[in-house]
């Protein structure tokens, strides 16, 4: 790796890393904010339904703009954007405000990550995505346990509203740094012959399903990886509830099993960044995902703390494997120039599915006992799982994993 090419991947860690961190802040901040100005447990709940909504009305056109736009100025402009719109929401004293910045929040991220990811790929040269993958991991897992202590520290010393403006601060950060990074586009914004139209969206719309037809294995293999992290999402919904109401542990056992499960997440992507030279992608996502269903098979059948804690720890250790392992995948096998759209399109399904088995779990929770649905919902992960880690060690597919550019972008 070159001096440019080091500098540009420690100068793009370091701007996901700011955005984290400050994002695990609000994370925490939001959700006291709104109980105070609200004193409602159903108005917390309305949080978690603004980014499901957000990307079902977004990522259906989002990705012909993002592909027809310069990602790196798509990427400042909505850092900003986000950063005035989280500046703004101390102030607000109405929860409807308050909710319309949060789906405005949404729409931007909606624009950000798949934008991310394309010009992530572009920047980075194929046979280092796998090591810088892993330090991203690194990143994501250091802020994911630094970011929510910090959040706690300043509750303590100050207010929800100066951890929330922190936030906002992340964001003008973040835009600072990825105006230091390349410029890698020509055109600094849609031209006007490209502009979003109906006639250009059906278009962007059969070009996706043109590369599904054609690109099945890979497709299959995207499908079944978001599959599986939509069930696991739907378990992780009902975290708080079957750890205190099923196992019968304390607000302060979760907090523990959290930091537990973060810990994990860094020891494992310390392992995969020292590793990622031998450990090949097949090999960190068959590993990844086959060890992530084992944690949650032994989080379900559970009695204890300690056996919910040996669960947590093998998520969050494996975690980085498959993630590293299934991120650098993608990143060599979808199309540069069309990767906006993909995201974007698969991305909407994603989120009518991901809403779909939440509801289905938190329902099916009131009929059966709790157990059971999270018992079943892990055994579907592990069935799937296996079924992917199958397609992944196909011989006749191996070259979908090379990790030089033996395949074109």
């Amino acid at each position: 790796m070159n001096q440019t090419s080091k500098k540009n991947s420690l100068l793009l860690l370091f701007g996901i890393g700011t955005s984290t961190f400050g994002d695990f802040i609000y994370l925490i901040a939001i959700n006291i904010l709104v109980l105070q100005v609200t004193n409602s447990a159903a108005a917390v709940a309305g949080l978690w339904i603004m980014g499901p909504i957000a990307s079902i009305l977004t990522k259906f056109w989002s990705g012909s703009v993002i592909d027809r736009s310069n990602k790196r100025n798509l990427m400042i402009a909505s850092d900003i954007f986000r950063a005035l719109l989280v500046a703004i929401i101390p102030f607000l004293t109405s929860i409807w405000l308050i909710y319309a910045c949060l789906f405005f929040l949404s729409v931007a991220r909606a624009f950000f990550e798949p934008t991310s990811m394309t010009y992530i790929t572009k920047l980075i040269p194929q046979e280092q995505r796998k090591k810088f993958n892993s330090y991203r991991s690194l990143v994501t897992s250091g802020a994911f346990l630094v970011g929510p202590a910090i959040a706690g520290v300043l509750l303590i010393i100050s207010s929800a509203k100066v951890a929330i403006w922190i936030n906002a601060v992340t964001f003008i950060v973040s835009a600072i740094i990825l105006f230091l990074l390349p410029n890698l586009e020509k055109n600094n914004s849609i031209s006007h012959g490209n502009a979003l139209s109906l006639t250009n969206l059906k278009q962007d719309w059969r070009h996706v399903l043109t590369f599904s037809k054609n690109s099945k294995y890979i497709v299959t293999i995207y499908a079944i990886a978001q599959f599986i992290m939509v069930i696991a999402l739907g378990m992780d919904a009902q975290e708080v509830v079957f750890t205190q109401k099923v196992l019968g542990l304390s607000e302060a056992d979760f907090g523990y099993l959290i930091s537990i499960t973060g810990i994990g997440h860094i020891i494992g992507s310390l392992t995969v960044s020292v590793f990622s030279k031998r450990l090949s992608i097949q090999q960190l996502m068959g590993i990844g995902y086959l060890m992530v269903a084992i944690g949650y098979l032994i989080y379900a059948l559970s009695f204890s703390f300690t056996s919910v804690a040996v669960g947590f720890i093998i998520l969050g250790y494996f975690n980085a494997f498959y993630n590293t392992g299934f991120m650098t995948f993608v990143q060599n096998n979808v199309p540069t120039d069309m990767m906006g759209r993909i995201l974007s399109v698969f991305g909407t399904f994603q989120s009518f599915l991901q809403i779909a088995l939440i509801l289905l779990i938190g329902f099916t929770g009131e009929i059966l006992e709790l157990r059971y649905t999270i018992i079943i919902a892990s055994v579907l992960n592990m069935v799937v799982s296996l079924a992917l880690i199958l397609l992944v060690y196909r011989p006749s597919r191996a070259i979908y994993f090379k990790e030089t550019n033996e395949l074109s972008n």
